[in-house]
């Protein structure tokens, strides 16, 4: 089955008084294109993060984004109460050794004094903590994936109805075909009939219609196209199907198609060319998002 590159994960789980957010989101792209934004508390650990990235989702444009939510308790930033008691007996002792008045609002001043509201605790991550959100990083991609198999089953139908199509009008030019070489021959010779005084022998004429008509033949084209749309479809179902492997099939069925346009030389014909070639554009333009 194929899977698109377009996908959307997330997951939030909790320890202690955090929130660990995980979020992903993927586009299509000829490789793996990762940017990523972790909270300084991981950034230890991005290689791993980039490393498991890479080789669950092989390929697209990759956005990676762990972020912290704290409770509001903790995220208030705690006083420095020694400090605080420091600087307000050293401005006691300045002021009455040079006379300099006391403030009158001790707690404005005292609380913009230097590190006395600045946060000065390590912050650590343990194992415990990586564990947990090492397990949402894996939620968050187990979602994304599920979300590209949901698209690209999607995909599959789309596929399959546009194969269904090329292959209808395929059958339909028969009929057509099978009309043009009497038709042809008929026009030549009318058109020989119509110069005066011109004597032909008619073998020769046999001859070179066989060898025009031949030119003109698109029975292997209609077989390989078959065959291509086929191996389009046995393709698709395949384990793990390749986004590229379908594209370069298609880029063979356009060949086939585009060869038979050339030798169409009736206008019938030539519309139902058309109209498969417009069928396999939007065949090439989605394929470009499967994995």
């Amino acid at each position: 089955m194929i899977q698109s590159m377009t996908g959307y994960g997330k997951a939030v789980v909790t320890y202690k008084e955090k929130k660990i957010n995980v979020e992903i989101k993927s586009l299509n792209s000829k490789t793996m294109d990762l940017s990523t934004r972790i909270a300084p508390i991981y950034r230890e650990k991005e290689m791993e993060i980039r490393q498991t990235v890479t080789r669950q989702l092989e390929r697209g444009k990759v956005d990676f984004a762990i972020w912290v939510e704290h409770e509001a308790v903790v995220e208030a930033t705690p006083i420095n109460a020694a400090l605080v008691d420091n600087y307000y007996r050293q401005i006691k002792s300045i002021a009455a050794k040079t006379g300099i008045p006391e403030p009158q609002d001790w707690f404005y001043t005292l609380l913009r004094m230097p590190d006395v509201t600045t946060r000065t605790d390590a912050v650590v991550l343990d194992e415990e903590e990586w564990q947990v959100a090492r397990q949402a990083i894996h939620d968050a991609i187990q979602r994304l994936m599920d979300f590209r198999r949901q698209e690209g089953a999607a995909l599959e139908k789309k596929f399959n109805e546009k194969i269904d199509n090329i292959a209808r009008l395929l059958a339909s030019i028969e009929p057509y075909e099978k009309a043009r070489v009497p038709k042809i021959k008929e026009q030549i010779i009318k058109g020989l009939e119509q110069i005066p005084e011109v004597d032909y022998n008619k073998n020769r004429l046999e001859q070179e219609l066989i060898y025009y008509i031949e030119k003109l033949d698109i029975s292997e084209e209609k077989q390989r196209l078959t065959n291509h749309l086929q191996y389009f479809r046995e393709t698709m179902a395949e384990p793990h199907a390749n986004g590229k492997k379908l594209g370069f099939i298609a880029q063979e069925m356009g060949r086939e198609i585009n060869t038979t346009g050339s030798k169409s030389n009736q206008a019938e014909m030539q519309n139902i060319v058309v109209m498969m070639k417009d069928e396999l554009e939007q065949i090439k333009e989605q394929v470009l998002n499967v994995l």
